[in-house]
Parts: structure tokens; C-alpha cells; sequence
């Protein structure tokens, strides 16, 4: 097949050229510019053809997860094995953190993880070498569950941001008229905007730096869990 414009030849028509020309499409336009009908103009199809390689919407998007997700398995290894053995924490903390790289070069996927009705196979592979990670590091299965639990979409490189700038605005669009408005009603929270949304190069919030704020949540939790394995409570 060749594209009249320029011609040039054109792959066929896949499942797999519509998977990833659909994440291409979402990682660089957002998901709201994902359609049926924008991905076939951007494969030089009729929409209908695309119904032959995915059944319909909902379909296309549990496809282009599981593609994502088969990057982000390949990216991280199987998980457990001799460096988890000898380092849990460290192993762990790796893998989450090269799962959140993943995870940022396709910011739309944390929404639609969320919006699944059901955990897909690639999703299962990916925490089957999370527990792996944890058995290697002498986690019981007990301990194992309630650390998926703690770890929560953190396992895979995302959290919900508290504060999402998206979502209404963060401290630095404050003036200081509104904080003190809300300083009587609110004395901490107002407390904590004002120190924060100064301009502080020691600060480690910026409001919000997102990486800073994740991987301090990730810290504390892989510090608890990991005196939870020896039995210490220091």
C-alpha cells in the first residue's frame, strides 16, 4: 500500500500499528484528541477499518495500556533475583522509579488505568515481578499483600497529586490579601502555602515538585515496610 501524498509505502493496517499510533497520538495531543475517527486520518483509513483490530473505544484503550505496559515490563526485568536478595529496598525503589519514567513520557495513562474495570495480563506480569522483588527480600505473603496495598498506583510510578495545579490552582497563584483571608480560619494550611510558595531554592515542595513529592512518599513507605520485615520498630 502507498500513501498518494508522499508516495511512500505504508505499513499495513495491524493491531499493532493501531495501538501504537493511537499512544503516539495520545502522549503528544492528550487523550481527549483520541478518536476512532482522528486515528484513522492519522492512519489514512476510514474509521471503520479500525473495527477489524480493536472492537471498539473502551477496547482501543485497554490495548494501548497493555502495550504501555509491555514497555514498561521490558523496561524493569522480571523483578527478584540476587540484587533483590541482597537489597530489597533498592531493587524495589529502581523499579518503581523506572516505571515512573515510563509513566511520564505517556501522561494520560495513569487516568486510564484508573478507569479500567479490570486488570489486564501485562498488568499481572508487572506485579508478579513486584512480589517477586519482595519474596527475594524475605517478605512473607502476609507482608507481601499489605505491601501492595500501602504501595498502592505508587507501584507503578504515579500517585494522586494533593496538589494538582490543573485542578484549581496552588499556592502560588495565592495573594496575600487571600492568605491572610484564610489565616484565621485556616491557620495551617495557610501557614504551610505561605512557606512554601516563597521563592526558596532550598525548598524541596516548589509546590508541587512533583518527582521530590513522590519519591519522598515512596521512601517512607520502603523505611516502614522494611522494619516491618526485620521486626524493629526504631
Amino acid at each position: 500500500m502507498t500513501d498518494q501524498l508522499t508516495g511512500t509505502a505504508r505499513k499495513p493496517l495491524s493491531r499493532d500499528l493501531v495501538l501504537e499510533t493511537a499512544v503516539g497520538l495520545a502522549d503528544h495531543e492528550g487523550l481527549g484528541a483520541l478518536s476512532m475517527r482522528r486515528l484513522g486520518q492519522e492512519l489514512g483509513v476510514e474509521a471503520m477499518s479500525l473495527y477489524h483490530h480493536v472492537a471498539n473505544k473502551e477496547a482501543l484503550l485497554d490495548g494501548m495500556v497493555d502495550a504501555v505496559v509491555g514497555e514498561l515490563i521490558e523496561a524493569v526485568g522480571p523483578g527478584g533475583g540476587t540484587d533483590a536478595a541482597r537489597d530489597w529496598v533498592a531493587a524495589l525503589r529502581a523499579r518503581v522509579l523506572v516505571a515512573r519514567t515510563v509513566m511520564l513520557k505517556h501522561p494520560w495513562l495513569p487516568a486510564v488505568l484508573e478507569s479500567r474495570t479490570s486488570i489486564s495480563a501485562p498488568l499481572v506480569a508487572y506485579y508478579e515481578g513486584v512480589l517477586a522483588t519482595l519474596h527475594a527480600g524475605g517478605f512473607s505473603n502476609d507482608l507481601a499483600h499489605h505491601t501492595l496495598h500501602a504501595l498502592g498506583s505508587k507501584a507503578l510510578g504515579f500517585s494522586q497529586e494533593l496538589f494538582d495545579p490543573g485542578k484549581g490552582g496552588g499556592a502560588g497563584e495565592q495573594s496575600g490579601a487571600e492568605l491572610a483571608a484564610m489565616a484565621e480560619a485556616f491557620p495551617h494550611l495557610t501557614a504551610m502555602m505561605a512557606e512554601v510558595a516563597h521563592d526558596d531554592p532550598d525548598s524541596t515542595l516548589g509546590w508541587c515538585d512533583d518527582q521530590t513529592e513522590f519519591e519522598f512518599g515512596l521512601d517512607v513507605l520502603l523505611d516502614g515496610l522494611e522494619r516491618r520485615r526485620t521486626g524493629t520498630s526504631g
